[in-house]
């Protein structure tokens, strides 16, 4: 049964309209007015009215879940009960595997954790066990890697300290314990450097204090031992010069003022 479209005088309404002459629910829900053409119908070719159709009759939904039509798979999938989503997790459409993502018991996700689709891997990526996050860490796609940064326990990022994109290692910057920052003190990406000699241990600030860039040496200023803040006195950077004096005699005043 093909679905059509009525138009009004105008011609803007463009609303599919099945032909409901041979369909199975004529004389059932037609007739009781529990589906309606152009409006709740699962035959018209239209997400709206499919999604209305199975909110009104969710029981139906497992007799749709190998249609033709990719579209009213992907829509009865988020009706169908939880054990009756197995089947498609090989489903060849992405939408319908976008779905299964969402709802599948965690079990189950492991089964899409290669899936060629990256939004079906970075829902996998988002509610998969941290215990088993590891397992997505190279994954080939920046953005799942980031969401397995984001969510990874924090002692196990130490794989991610050199992964390629800039996103995926600022996160791991901002998250890897700070006594583990040291393996992050080369990055080759400036902002990161400074996140690290933002948040690195005072005793190993030393290893930032003669970076290439003034701003990352701003930082190390910010927050160096006076031992360190005396080597930077001389630093090539005015800014950082400045800071690091001012700072060490902010702090020589301190201690003057504990020791009366």
């Amino acid at each position: 049964m093909m679905a059509s479209s009525i138009s009004a005088e105008d011609g803007l309404d463009l609303t599919p309209l099945a032909d409901c002459s041979g369909c199975a629910y004529r004389n059932t829900l037609l007739a009781t007015g529990t589906c309606k053409p152009g409006d709740c119908c699962v035959v018209a070719e239209s997400g709206r009215q499919i999604d209305r159709f199975f909110k009104a009759h969710p029981g139906l939904a497992f007799e749709y879940a190998q249609d033709p039509f990719w579209e009213r798979r992907a829509i009865a999938a988020r009706y169908l009960p939880t054990n009756h989503l197995q089947p498609l997790l090989t489903d060849p459409d992405e939408a319908v595997r976008r779905v299964l993502a969402y709802r599948v018991p965690l079990e189950w996700l492991l089964e899409l954790r290669s899936d060629s689709d990256r939004e079906v891997r970075v829902t996998v990526a988002d509610r998969l066990p941290e215990h088993q996050l590891e397992l997505m860490a190279d994954d080939p796609d920046y953005l799942v890697r980031s969401y397995v940064a984001k969510r990874l326990p924090k002692g196990r990022l130490f794989r991610l300290v050199a992964d390629p994109d800039n996103e995926v290692r600022r996160t791991v910057a901002e998250r890897i314990p700070s006594v583990s920052l040291g393996l992050m003190a080369e990055d080759h990406e400036v902002s990161i450097r400074r996140i690290v000699a933002q948040r690195m241990e005072i005793d190993d600030l030393a290893l930032m204090s003669q970076d290439n860039d003034w701003t990352v040496r701003y930082e190390v200023a910010l927050r160096a031992d006076p031992d360190l803040l005396q080597q930077m006195l001389d630093d090539t950077d005015e800014e950082v010069r400045l800071t690091a004096l001012q700072r060490w005699e902010s702090l020589q005043s301190e201690n003057t003022a504990h020791e009366h």
